[in-house]
C-alpha cells in the first residue's frame, strides 16, 4: 500500500546550500521527499494531493531555542505586568485581581521592569499591602531573577527581618524584594499545582507556540520536575504539537544518572542538556560584571553556580552525551564560563556535543572570538527593553551588548529564542530587534551588530537544530522533518505547517 503524498506549492527558502530556493516540496510520512519546481514534483508524484500556498512564503519551521515552556503555559492565566509603566498601574492590576478572588487566595504574576516603573530602589511589601492585605502576592520581574512580595506572602513563607540571606540570594530590607535564590523562600509557600494543572499548562504553552508558527522548542529547566513530566505525557499521548529538546537542572544530575538518563534522540520529547546559572540578570542588577560594575553604584552583581561546579558537573553531563548549557548575562559571567568551557572543549568535541551559553548579552571585546564553535543562545526581543538600561547602567559595554554579528563572525552558532515567560515568544519582535537594533526608546543600540532577515531566519531555525544535534530540522531537503512555517512575508505573520 502506497503512502499518501502531498506537494506544497509555495516560494520556499530551504536553507539547503545545494538548492536554496524552490517552488515546490514533496512530502510523505512526515518527511521531505524532494524539492524543486512544481513541474518536477508533479512528474515525481502525479497523484499527490496539492497544498497551494503560492501567495505565501514557506521556510523551515521556527524553533524557540530558549523557553521555559510549562512556566509559560502557567503564565498565560496569571497576572500579566508586561508594559506596566508605573507602580500605580501594577497596584491597580493587583487590586482588580484581588477583588475577584476569595481572601487567602494567592496572586502570582510577573513581567514588570523596575526602570519602566520609575523605581530606583527595590520596592517594599507595604506598597502591595495597601491594595491586597488579605491575599498573598508574589510578582516576578520580567527576568525572573527578582520577586516582589506583600506581607501576607512573606508571613506565609515565614520570612522575617531576621531570616538570613540564602546562598546565592538576598532578602532586601525593608522587606518586600527578594533576589535570585531568595525568591524560592516565598515561592515554596505557593500551593503546589496538581498533575492536571501541569498538563493543562504544558498543553497551553505548546499550543500557543504552535499558533505563532513554531514547530519546536528548547525548554530550559528552572521548573519543577512535574513540568517536563507533563510534556513527556503529552508526547506519549501524541498530543504535543512541538518537538521539544529539554534541559535538566544540574542539581538533579546525580539522580538522573542513577536512573540511567542519557541522550535519547528521537521522538517529540528529548532530554538534551544540563542547565547551570553563572549569574543573575540586568534588570534586577544581579548580572555578574567585571569592574567597574553598574554605573549607578549598585555593585558588580551576584555570581551563582561557581565555575568549579560548572566544570565538574559539565564533565558529568558530557559523559552522558548531554550538553552543558549555562546562563551567562554579565561580561564577568561570560568570561568565567568561557574559561570553564576551554577546559571542556576537547571532551565535548569527542562526543559530538556543542557547548552552549544562554543569553551572552554583554561581552568584553577580547571574549568574542572565544565563542568559536560554541552555541550562543540569545534572545533579541530582550534588547528592546534593555537598550535604555544598557546605556544608563553599563555604557562601557554598549558596543558589545547583544553582539549578534560579532558572534556570528567569530564562528558561534546563533540560536534565537524568547525566554518566555520573561518575554512573549514573538518571532516578529525578534526579527525587528535583530535587524533594526532599535530599543523601545526608539534609539539604536550598537547598530553594527544588526543581521539580515535571512540571517535571523537561520538563527531561528537551522541554528537551534544544530545546537540540539537535529540534522533533520531547520532545513528543507530530502530526509528532513516535514515541519514548516508559512509567512505572509519574512518576519511578518506566521503559522506552522506540520505534515
Amino acid at each position: 500500500m502506497s503512502l499518501p503524498l502531498t506537494v506544497i506549492h509555495a516560494r520556499t527558502l530551504t536553507q539547503d546550500e545545494a538548492r536554496p530556493e524552490v517552488d515546490a516540496v514533496l512530502v510523505g510520512a512526515g518527511r521531505v521527499l524532494a524539492t524543486g519546481s512544481r513541474e518536477d514534483m508533479r512528474a515525481l508524484a502525479p497523484s499527490a494531493a496539492v497544498l497551494d500556498h503560492r501567495d505565501t512564503l514557506l521556510t523551515p519551521g521556527l524553533c524557540d531555542a530558549h523557553i521555559h515552556l510549562v512556566s509559560y503555559g502557567f503564565s498565560l492565566s496569571e497576572l500579566g505586568l508586561h508594559g506596566t509603566g508605573s507602580v500605580q498601574e501594577v497596584l491597580s492590576r493587583v487590586a482588580a485581581r484581588a477583588a475577584t478572588l476569595p481572601p487567602g487566595t494567592w496572586i502570582r504574576g510577573g513581567g514588570f521592569l523596575m526602570t519602566e516603573l520609575g523605581l530606583t530602589e527595590y520596592p517594599e511589601a507595604a506598597l502591595l499591602d495597601e491594595v491586597s492585605p488579605h491575599h498573598p502576592v508574589l510578582l516576578y520581574s520580567r527576568d525572573l531573577h527578582m520577586a516582589w512580595a506583600n506581607s501576607a506572602a512573606l508571613r506565609a513563607a515565614g520570612v522575617t527581618t531576621e531570616t538570613p540571606d540564602p546562598e546565592g540570594g538576598r532578602i532586601v530590607r525593608p522587606l518586600g524584594t527578594l533576589l535570585e535564590t531568595a525568591t524560592e523562600l516565598v515561592a515554596r509557600a505557593l500551593p503546589a499545582p496538581t498533575e492536571a494543572q501541569y498538563l493543562a499548562a504544558a498543553r497551553a504553552g505548546a499550543d500557543d507556540l504552535a499558533a505563532r508558527g513554531y514547530v519546536s522548542a528548547h525548554t530550559m529547566a528552572f521548573e519543577a520536575p512535574e513540568a517536563p513530566r507533563a510534556l513527556q505525557t503529552l508526547a506519549a499521548r501524541a498530543e504535543l504539537p512541538l518537538r521539544v529538546w529539554a534541559c535538566l537542572p544540574h542539581e538533579r544530575l546525580d539522580h538522573a544518572r542513577d536512573l540511567g538518563l542519557a541522550l535519547n534522540p528521537g521522538g517529540l520529547f528529548q532530554w538534551g542538556g544540563v542547565k547551570f546559572f553563572a549569574d543573575g540578570a540586568l534588570g534586577s542588577r544581579t548580572a555578574w560584571l567585571h569592574s567597574p560594575g553598574f554605573a549607578d553604584g549598585s555593585g558588580t552583581g551576584i555570581p551563582l553556580d561557581p565555575p568549579e561546579l560548572i566544570r565538574e558537573r559539565g564533565r558529568q553531563a558530557l559523559a552522558l552525551g548531554l550538553t552543558p548549557v549555562t546562563h551567562a548575562i554579565g561580561d564577568r559571567a561570560n568570561t568565567e564560563v568561557l574559561d570553564v568551557y576551554d577546559d571542556l572543549r576537547a571532551e565535548a568535541r569527542a562526543r559530538g556535543v556543542r557547548l552552549r551559553i544562554e543569553h551572552t548579552q554583554h561581552l568584553r571585546p577580547e571574549d568574542v572570538a572565544r565563542f568559536q564553535g560554541l552555541t550562543a543562545s540569545v534572545q533579541p526581543i530582550h534588547m528592546q527593553a534593555d537598550a535604555a538600561m544598557i546605556r544608563t547602567l553599563m555604557p562601557h559595554l554598549e558596543g558589545r551588548s547583544y553582539a549578534f554579528r560579532s558572534l556570528q563572525a567569530a564562528g558561534a552558532v546563533l540560536a534565537f529564542g524568547s525566554d518566555a515567560p520573561v518575554a512573549p515568544p514573538n518571532p516578529q519582535a525578534n526579527f525587528a530587534a535583530a535587524t533594526t537594533r532599535l530599543g523601545d526608546d526608539g534609539q539604536p543600540l550598537a547598530p553594527g551588530e544588526a543581521l539580515s532577515e535571512q540571517e535571523v531566519l537561520w538563527a531561528h531555525t537551522r541554528g537551534p537544530a544544530i545546537a540540539a544535534g537535529w540534522e533533520d530540522e531547520g532545513v528543507i531537503r530530502p530526509g528532513a522533518r516535514a515541519a514548516f512555517t508559512l509567512w505572509d512575508r519574512l518576519g511578518g505573520e506566521a503559522k506552522a505547517l506540520v505534515l
